[in-house]
């Protein structure tokens, strides 16, 4: 069976130009699936049927194996046996009409006005890193762009006289707002730290490392770990919880779901009514305690 695995992720790589992370993560799926059928006496895996992969998953549950897990595992097996039936390998797909496992979404983390405030206090602005990392997270909580675009961004795409910024993503683009604070931490970084930074004078990206080069998402990660354990803060902090922080302050504070969602780049409305819903939960539970009658 080691074989067919071989075949798949070839076909996933020459074929279907899949990334090397995608392509590993599919084999690592097939590969243990393989060895449950091995273990439990079905030594093709052409041999196995709906009963077969509903089993399989059911085992994983009770691993208890997270949902998502499970989901992916089962997107993985469908991507392997639709292979399998376009190379002749197996008749019919018996991955056909499953579905996969619902997913429970956690809500998304939001941090306190206070905390915001404590965050984006700690860079030393002192020097040259500090100006770069006070500038990044100002940003970042002043648009509610995602950490891809905000790494992405060349200094181009900065208008401080206008206050806006130009965000790109794939074949999209949008403008977005930005405040005071955000474009005097921009000013002072451009201005008095990303020159002496940079190493080639014909780099384009607006934020780069000690290197003179763009910075990573996990150079990100990093700084935004560091921040938060100096700031106190106990709520853990992903490079996504600004970006989700800026939109439930601004919808707490009058603006309305529609501009919102232009202003994060979400496709689908439904996107941003997530942070809706958890207003009116958060309503509710001041209600239920602050109401005499409640």
């Amino acid at each position: 069976m080691n074989t067919y695995v071989e075949e798949y992720t070839s076909f996933m790589t020459n074929v279907r130009h899949k990334s090397v992370n995608t392509v590993e993560s599919y084999k690592r799926d097939v590969t243990q699936y393989i060895t449950y059928l091995a273990d439990s006496g079905i030594k093709d895996a052409t041999l196995a049927t709906k009963t077969t992969i509903l089993s399989y998953l059911l085992s994983m549950q009770k691993e208890g194996k997270a949902s998502s897990t499970v989901s992916r595992t089962l997107a993985s097996l469908r991507s392997f046996y639709l292979f399998m039936l376009q190379n002749g390998r197996v008749s019919t797909n018996p991955t056909s009409n499953l579905e996969a496992p619902h997913v429970e979404k956690k809500p998304p983390q939001i941090l306190e006005g206070k905390e915001v405030e404590r965050l984006l206090e700690q860079p030393n602005t002192d020097d040259n890193k500090g100006m770069r990392d006070k500038a990044m997270l100002e940003l970042l909580y002043a648009t509610g762009i995602r950490v891809s675009e905000l790494i992405n961004l060349d200094i181009t795409d900065i208008n401080i006289p206008m206050s806006f910024i130009r965000c790109r993503g794939g074949k999209k683009e949008r403008i977005v707002p930005m405040g005071n604070k955000a474009c005097e931490a921009l000013t002072q970084y451009i201005n008095s730290a990303r020159t002496y930074m940079l190493k080639d004078e014909t780099e384009t990206a607006l934020f780069v490392n000690c290197s003179g080069v763009r910075l990573s998402r996990q150079g990100f990660w990093k700084l935004i770990k560091h921040y938060r354990s100096e700031a106190g803060i106990k709520t853990e902090i992903t490079p996504h919880t600004l970006r989700h922080s800026f939109a439930a302050h601004l919808l707490e504070n009058g603006a309305d779901l529609h501009s919102i969602q232009e202003m994060m780049g979400h496709a689908d409305i439904s996107s941003t009514q997530v942070y809706s819903r958890m207003m009116n939960s958060k309503l509710k539970d001041v209600y239920a305690k602050a109401h005499p009658r409640a």
